[in-house]
């Protein structure tokens, strides 16, 4: 699913929260870093106003995002996100205000956003701070 929203260098955050892989990438190395990380920190702080309706944690801390990918050259948004189950009733409600969400961060002009189911989500995908809410530690 590709919405149209307002050179390769890669950038990687690495999020001791969860395994989420999350970039950005530009062409041009005269740019300053601050645009891609700007938009991944953007898009990382709108998914975690984002919660399943039948569970108290934003489905970035549920683990369910598995990758931000912020390309400059054609501002591209990519992210690779998933359900706690495949037959998640609340799967449309969710991912529409996924995509709602991050097609309001000012710089990207496309969303790729794309649903997926590998690897199978697991409690493990949790960060800390969700287990904890969720009353597993």
């Amino acid at each position: 699913m590709e919405d149209n929203i307002h050179d390769s260098e890669e950038v990687k955050v690495s999020s001791e929260d969860n395994n989420t892989e999350v970039s950005a990438k530009s062409t041009d190395t005269s740019e300053p870093q601050s645009e891609e990380l700007n938009v991944t920190n953007k898009a990382v702080e709108m998914l975690r106003t984002v919660f399943d309706p039948e569970i108290p944690v934003n489905v970035y801390d549920l683990g369910l995002i598995y990758k931000i990918d912020y390309d400059t050259s054609d501002k591209t948004l990519h992210v690779d996100m998933t359900l706690t189950a495949p037959s998640c009733p609340a799967a449309d409600f969710i991912v529409e205000d996924v995509r709602q969400k991050l097609v309001s961060i000012e710089g990207p002009e496309k969303l790729d956003l794309q649903l997926v189911f590998e690897p199978e989500w697991n409690q493990d995908m949790m960060s800390e701070e969700a287990k904890l809410e969720l009353g597993f530690l």
